[in-house]
């Protein structure tokens, strides 16, 4: 049984994610030659200020900051 963990920025909308967990669904089926019933998949949503590369926090990072506007609500100052 594949169980498959995706770490990504919080604020993918429920489209999104079916579409997501349909694609890689087929392809643990095709790949793997897993039973569909037995794929599964756990979203952890992570925000941008608990994840970095680099050493930077994405939060903090200019050269991400329209990937993170995209899907991470900005808090209100």
């Amino acid at each position: 049984m594949p169980n498959i963990t995706v770490q990504l920025l919080a604020g993918r909308d429920i489209n999104q994610r079916r579409a997501f967990v349909k694609d890689v669904t087929d392809s643990a089926v095709l790949t793997l030659g897993a039973r569909r019933g037995d794929v599964r998949i756990v979203f952890e949503e992570i925000t941008p200020d608990t994840v970095a590369n680099g050493g930077v926090l994405a939060s903090e990072d200019d050269s991400r900051a329209e990937v993170v506007s995209r899907f991470v609500p900005q808090a209100s100052s």
